[in-house]
């Protein structure tokens, strides 16, 4: 019995330690739930070799840039009924190389920014254009949620990152200056809502659906070639 008594107390104490590790773990998660900083001060190393997220071949023709904010429902719009048609028609096709820079409306959209990075965290992976799929395809989700980076990290399981590594990524927010960045060029070029389009020079505001993204794409294409 006396045997007894003492494995039982043994197993309790060792059960005892588990819960208390195991509470200790979640409320460290608990306590480390990113927040992506704004107006930040960009220092050189943010912009160092990047310049956006680019789909399509580097010598095509014409580059068009899409100014957009995540948690935006007309960039949703764009990205979910018009950007497959795009994809088809103007970048497999090697006419258009479409250039992604983040635009974050922060009064309107609080959680646009921890999105922005979110993609970002996936590029590390290279899985940018998927973690930016789901982003969209998820936005009536996740723009309800008061913190929704959980949800974010399911799509980062879903899509198949190296989560620990993406966990880091987030929490040391080390892309909120590059988010930046892309924000203050938008400013710079005269953005003002979003999704805006920089086409050739000129910015044009709202969802452009793909057909006119087309006739301005095989304007310019026929421009530069006349030059020749």
């Amino acid at each position: 019995m006396a045997v007894t008594s003492t494995l039982n107390r043994f197993y309790l104490l060792l059960l005892a330690v588990a819960i208390a590790g195991g509470g200790i773990l979640y409320w460290q998660v608990r306590g480390r739930v990113p927040s992506i900083p704004a107006n930040v001060v960009v220092v050189a190393t943010d912009t160092t070799g990047f310049s956006g997220y680019y789909l399509g071949k580097p010598d095509a023709p014409v580059v068009i840039t899409e100014y957009a904010d995540y948690q935006c429902p007309a960039c949703q719009d764009f990205d979910v009924v018009q950007f497959p048609d795009v994809v088809r028609q103007l970048i497999e096709t090697g006419q258009v190389r479409w250039r992604y820079r983040d635009f974050p409306l922060d009064g309107p959209h609080r959680s646009a920014r921890l999105a922005q990075h979110s993609a970002a965290c996936a590029n590390d992976q290279e899985r940018y254009w998927q973690q930016h799929a789901l982003l969209y395809q998820g936005q009536g989700k996740w723009s309800r949620e008061d913190e929704p980076s959980g949800t974010f990290r399911g799509y980062a399981k879903q899509i198949g990152l190296d989560v620990a590594a993406y966990d880091a990524c987030m929490i040391s927010a080390k892309y909120a200056g590059r988010i930046q960045a892309s924000y203050n060029e938008g400013i710079a070029v005269g953005v003002a809502s979003t999704p805006t389009f920089l086409i050739g020079g000129r910015l044009y505001e709202g969802v452009q659906n793909s057909d006119k993204l087309k006739r301005l794409a095989d304007s310019l294409a026929g421009a530069a070639a006349g030059t020749r």
